[in-house]
């Protein structure tokens, strides 16, 4: 495992509070947090506390390096469930660390957090989102844009397949399809869905 001391020698200790608020989900951290000690809970905020939460890390490990990686903002919140001991490096300085490793290994490392980043995603959106919010997500990630600058989702799976992802019954995938054409959102009833609002389909997102 790549310790705090590997990536960046000169980063400080910090020590965190019970409770305390370490990153903010869809907010761009200035650094990265190595935890060396503690136990942090990580989730969906409602206000001040923890709504629905997908689960708990202890130290020594890393928080929040597959954000760093992807250059991506974080996922998730993270809270304190008891002091912790930090040690955070500055983004720009974690990811030049990342660039002098060899080219095979930066590819592996980028394919294994784009694969943590999609679970988790996946875990927010069933968490946090409704089934037309998980649907629309799903619509815009899984879109292409066609050669008159349409966008459009051909539908490779079954349905069945398809509401198994999105964490909802096969029926309500349907209905929900069903709600964004009555909206026109979308068009179309056979393997091709057209989105015809792309901008409505983002808001509904909440994306």
């Amino acid at each position: 495992m790549l310790s705090a001391e590997t990536i960046a020698p000169p980063a400080e200790r910090q020590v965190a509070a019970r409770g305390e608020l370490l990153f903010k989900r869809a907010v761009a951290s200035p650094w990265v947090s190595y935890l060396e000690s503690g136990r942090v809970a990580l989730g969906v905020m409602e206000g001040n506390a923890m709504e629905h939460q997908l689960g708990v890390v202890e130290g020594p490990c890393w928080l929040d390096a597959t954000s760093a990686v992807l250059n991506l903002p974080n996922p998730v919140d993270a809270i304190a469930e008891t002091e912790v001991t930090l040690r955070r490096v500055p983004v720009a300085e974690f990811r030049r660390s990342l660039s002098a490793m060899a080219a095979p290994a930066q590819a592996v490392l980028h394919d294994v957090a784009m694969a943590h980043r999609q679970q988790t995603e996946l875990a927010v959106s069933r968490l946090a989102k409704d089934a037309e919010a998980r649907c629309a997500e799903w619509l815009l990630r899984n879109a292409q844009t066609g050669d008159k600058g349409v966008m459009a989702v051909l539908l490779q799976q079954r349905k069945r397949s398809i509401a198994a992802q999105l964490g909802i019954a096969p029926e309500t995938l349907s209905r929900v399809l069903r709600h964004l054409r009555e909206r026109s959102l979308i068009s179309g009833s056979g393997r091709i869905l057209n989105l015809v609002d792309p901008g409505g389909l983002r808001s509904l997102a909440g994306v």
